[in-house]
């Protein structure tokens, strides 16, 4: 192999500035190591002891995230990687694997730091990558922290979505059905040739039967209760439809009630007046549950939209700040749920509206309702406690949790960018330190505040004059 020049050095973008002599120390300093297709330049876990320059061939980053395979970067021509000054990386965080022969210029960390004094311009040329490459991977790891978010309301969501629209589907195949039956029990009722005063005897009996329907179901054993008694009477007028019992107890109807009814009819219509009035009752019950879960799916897609404040500008509005903790608590809705986490409200609503950023508000309830559900998941259960009060010039939000606490050597850190004490995958300890940027923009403050069997964070915000 031929030698590396410093003219080759200054090719890279990164090293044009650094004189010629410098990097000459640099490849003196340096090993010249030739890497074959699959070897690796670093595995996980090594300690980072030294500067790595990528003079040609391709470097592959990749790292197991929750057992995993993830690709994290690719290093090319020109790649500087490694140890940098003032970076405070110990351990390579995955692998480097070389997807074709690789030439890598490799500079031990103590020799550069031996000679700063000495290569400024190289020391600078560093430093410059080292700020670049922190403040991409900052970038990364919000976005990472942001999609994160977005995947858990997205999960959230689309399992309260599918509840009403299961139901929409099932009542709509169901209400189908009723409605192709109607052609014969028309023709039933035709041939019956009743008199006006008997049909309107039907009509508003069933219409005080939808009129009557109890607005809380009864309990199972009060259901069977009833459905059995109203079976029994039917089956001694000749009637032996099973649904029809079932539909005439969900509405509250007494044998006493049919027995008044049915004294005005023929024993022998009995059997199709009643097939049509179950029809219709049933018919009445499917309708009534789909407009109940469109109007769910009205209401999440409201959420929505006030949560992300779609419909309106980006610049600072007066807001009411319990509109957006409503909307994440129904987004989140699911979680709690499945967390067993029993939600208490205690919400000032004469608090003044706070001039804010509502989308970004609801960032910071996300973020924070959601590190709340997770410190109660070892527990299965849980309380989530959210308060919000005036105290003079101040509004505060409080939230609070009962799970498993932050230990106390952790406290002064939760805001530190990067610092996180979930497990691989489930966090990037970026999301209270976004919350802390959000807050500061707001000119508010928000602290963790100790106590015993808890963790609770205070938001507060500076009343403006509207």
């Amino acid at each position: 192999m031929e030698a590396i020049t410093a003219l080759q050095l200054k090719q890279i973008p990164a090293l044009e500035e650094v004189p010629a002599a410098q990097l000459q120390w640099l490849i003196d300093a340096s090993e010249d190591k030739l890497l074959a297709e699959g070897d690796f330049l670093f595995r996980t876990g090594d300690p980072i002891v030294a500067t790595m320059i990528v003079m040609t061939g391709k470097v592959r980053m990749s790292a197991s995230v929750n057992g995993h395979y993830r690709e994290i970067a690719e290093l090319n021509d020109g790649s500087i990687t490694g140890w940098l000054p003032f970076s405070r990386a110990k351990n390579a965080l995955g692998n480097g694997t070389c997807i074709k022969e690789t030439r890598v210029l490799i500079c031990p960390a103590e020799k550069i730091k031996a000679s700063t004094a000495q290569h400024y311009e190289l020391t600078e040329a560093l430093v410059h990558i080292m700020t670049s490459r922190v403040r991409e991977n900052t970038s990364m790891q919000q976005q990472n922290e942001k999609m994160m978010a977005l995947g858990k309301l997205s999960a959230g969501l689309a399992h309260e979505l599918n509840n009403p629209v299961a139901a929409i589907v099932r009542s709509a195949a169901g209400l189908s059905d009723n409605i192709r039956g109607i052609p014969e029990i028309f023709k039933q009722m035709a041939a019956m040739q009743l008199t006006s005063e008997q049909a309107t005897v039907i009509v508003d009996q069933l219409n005080v039967i939808q009129a009557g329907e109890p607005e809380k179901p009864f309990s199972l054993m009060e259901l069977s209760d009833r459905e059995e008694a109203i079976e029994t009477w039917l089956e001694s007028k000749g009637v032996t439809q099973y649904e029809t019992a079932a539909i005439l107890a969900a509405y509250g109807v007494t044998t006493t009630d049919l027995a008044t009814f049915s004294d005005q009819l023929p024993a022998a219509q009995l059997a199709v007046i009643f097939d049509w009035i179950q029809r219709a009752l049933v018919a009445n019950r499917m309708v009534k549950d789909m407009l109940l879960s469109a109007r769910s799916i009205a209401d999440l897609v409201s959420a929505v939209k006030s949560y992300t404040y779609m419909d309106q500008a980006t610049d600072m509005q007066f807001i009411d700040i319990h509109t957006g903790l409503h909307n994440t608590l129904t987004l989140l809705d699911y979680k709690l749920r499945k967390g067993n986490v029993e939600v208490v409200t205690r919400f000032d609503t004469t608090l003044p509206r706070i001039k804010a950023l509502a989308g970004e508000l609801n960032q910071v309830w996300t973020n924070l309702i959601d590190n709340a559900i997770d410190a109660m998941e070892t527990h299965q259960k849980g309380q989530l406690e959210i308060t919000t009060t005036q105290d003079r010039q101040c509004i505060h939000v409080l939230i609070s949790d009962d799970g498993i606490g932050i230990p106390e050597e952790n406290r002064s850190r939760v805001f530190e960018p990067f610092f996180t004490t979930k497990e691989i995958g489930k966090g990037t300890g970026l999301g209270l330190d976004m919350v802390s940027q959000i807050i500061n923009r707001h000119r508010g403050s928000v602290k963790l505040i100790p106590a015993p069997g808890k963790t609770i964070f205070r938001i507060s915000f500076p009343v403006e004059n509207n």
